[in-house]
């Protein structure tokens, strides 16, 4: 059973919390010294930005969401809720009114961005349990919500209604991640099952797989123009030309690390990608030839998510080590 819960009650649903604010020079931190934002008690499996880029939503095991002013660094609200789950992703509605995060006790939860409220909307139930949700995204003009099982299914859901529109299937174990393409007519998926696959929204047929990872692929993200898919797994990230399926590059770092979290920059010039070993380093590429460009150094545990800010000029990151890095990369040559 599949609940997306939007409680009035406020008072249980969300806290306000203090917060440490943060100098305001060097507001993002540098590439080598990242701004740190400190306050969950576990696991940070997510980083969202704001459309806006002027908050950050973290998702963590703490059974928690929170909301943090990109400029200053203070938490500006802690989101939770009664029986709420461990959060394993948040995201940011296109309007930015409203964040959605999946959760390990089958639901997914909506809360007002601008108050912390939680909201109220009708139930949203898969007709068996499906123990977790890895993944949530919002369609890009907002109407839909795409959510990401561990039981291999992927549901399209509409967001003001909570109605289940369709159910795809066709991964042989749990989804990982959902994303969008830009235009909203295709879904991308990645897979404990080593795949990839892309979906026609309209029809839920899956119009292509794309194979060639060795492992779980725990990631998957459009480039803004459309026309290329990166995924991130095993040892490498992948990137895909979203038309043909070919596989344009293998993309790896200087140490044999696993990958599990890749993102775009604004441009499509650069990609990002988090390490579940080694120094635990967030990995850049150049995009269009695949050269490896640097490593970040700086969390002490797995990277779980790494986004770019809408201008592009900050990464943020997340990690097992319980916090959230922001690091500034506007002065960075990432193109050669």
């Amino acid at each position: 059973m599949l609940l997306i819960v939007l409680l009035t009650n406020t008072t249980a649903a969300h806290t306000y919390a203090q917060g440490v604010a943060v100098a305001p020079t060097n507001t993002s931190g540098s590439i080598s010294n990242p701004r740190i934002l400190s306050g969950h008690t576990d696991n940070v499996y997510s980083v969202a930005w704001s459309p806006d880029g002027k908050t950050l939503a973290s998702a963590s095991r703490d059974k928690t969401v929170r909301l943090w002013d990109a400029a200053s660094g203070q938490n500006l609200y802690t989101l939770t809720g009664e029986q709420l789950g461990f959060v394993m992703s948040a995201a940011w509605s296109p309007d930015g009114k409203t964040i959605a995060a999946s959760t390990s006790d089958e639901t997914v939860w909506l809360w007002d961005a601008a108050t912390g409220k939680n909201l109220r909307a009708p139930d949203m139930r898969f007709d068996k349990p499906i123990n977790l949700l890895n993944s949530v995204a919002w369609s890009p003009d907002g109407k839909m919500l795409a959510t990401a099982s561990a039981d291999g299914t992927i549901g399209l859901w509409d967001a003001a209604t909570g109605q289940s529109l369709r159910i795809l299937t066709g991964h042989t174990q749990a989804v990982t991640s959902v994303a969008w393409s830009p235009d909203g007519k295709m879904l991308a998926s990645a897979s404990w099952d080593m795949t990839v696959r892309l979906w026609d929204v309209t029809t839920g047929q899956s119009l292509r797989t794309l194979s060639g990872h060795t492992g779980y692929v725990y990631s998957v993200a459009w480039s803004p123009d459309g026309k290329t898919i990166a995924s991130a797994g095993d040892l490498s990230v992948r990137v895909w030309d979203a038309s043909s399926g070919q596989n344009l590059h293998i993309l790896k770092g200087p140490t044999q690390d696993g990958l599990n979290s890749v993102a775009w920059s604004p441009d499509g010039n650069n990609l990002a990608a988090g390490t579940s070993g080694g120094d635990f380093t967030l990995l850049l590429w150049n995009a269009a030839s695949g050269q490896y460009l640097r490593a970040l150094s700086g969390h002490t545990q797995m990277v779980t998510s790494v986004a770019w800010s809408p201008d592009g000029k900050t990464l943020a990151s997340a990690s097992r080590d319980k916090t959230v890095r922001l690091w500034d990369v506007s002065d960075l040559a990432l193109v050669p």
